[in-house]
């Protein structure tokens, strides 16, 4: 039986996927009566979806300014990346021969990497690369981890927004991302994995860096 999703749920899930897209940024203001309008939903409805975004660590409400898209701490996206690592290892370790359906959803986001790329919107592009890494939690199978790294890559949307250099930042990983595909492609879970494990040691270490130039 598949269970439909409240309203708030769903305003929920557009919002974040906002976040995700680039289109809410840190330290924008979620302004309650404009939602309201905007999504022709009632005050607690969209109280009640800016509550769900808040539990997955993407707004937090500050006295006498309200609900505003959150600007994450180092520690924080130091955590992020331990989930990373502990997800999308796991998952090309466990990882059998592509799908003819898994092979094209992860082509396709690298399709639209490259797009991107070509019409230097590099905030796309970030967009674009976090749902091929999507693609590749979602080797496990899980719905539970696929809902759990949605929040993720919507935290780390939040990171990347703050590098002063969106094209240096972003334009490194079209051409990993290509290398774990074809090694995923080809079964070489081994190389896919020691490629994954130096991709998210290097993403690391430029995002950590974007604090010491705020």
């Amino acid at each position: 039986m598949t269970l439909s999703l409240s309203l708030a749920d769903q305003i929920a899930l557009e919002l974040r996927a906002d976040i995700t897209g680039g289109r809410l940024l840190p330290g924008m203001a979620l302004v309650e009566g404009d939602l309201v309008k905007g999504y022709n939903a009632s005050r607690n409805t969209i109280r009640e979806a800016l509550h769900r975004l808040g539990q997955e660590g993407l707004t937090r409400y500050i006295r006498n300014k309200g609900v505003m898209v959150r600007c994450l701490e180092r520690e924080e996206v130091r955590d992020l990346f331990v989930v990373r690592r502990t997800l999308e290892l796991q998952a090309i370790a466990q990882s059998g021969a592509l799908t003819t359906d898994q092979a094209g959803h992860m082509q396709s986001a690298i399709e639209a990497t490259s797009l991107a790329c070509e019409r230097e919107d590099w905030r796309a592009v970030a967009t674009h690369s976090l749902l091929f890494h999507q693609q590749i939690v979602r080797l496990m199978r899980s719905p539970l981890f696929d809902e759990f790294f949605a929040q993720v890559i919507a935290q780390l949307r939040l990171v990347f927004c703050a590098a002063p250099d969106e094209q240096r930042f972003q334009s490194p990983w079209l051409e990993r991302d290509r290398e774990i595909y074809q090694l995923l492609i080809h079964e070489d879970k081994a190389a896919a994995g020691e490629a994954m494990s130096l991709y998210l040691d290097d993403s690391e270490r430029l995002s950590l860096a974007l604090f010491d130039h705020p």
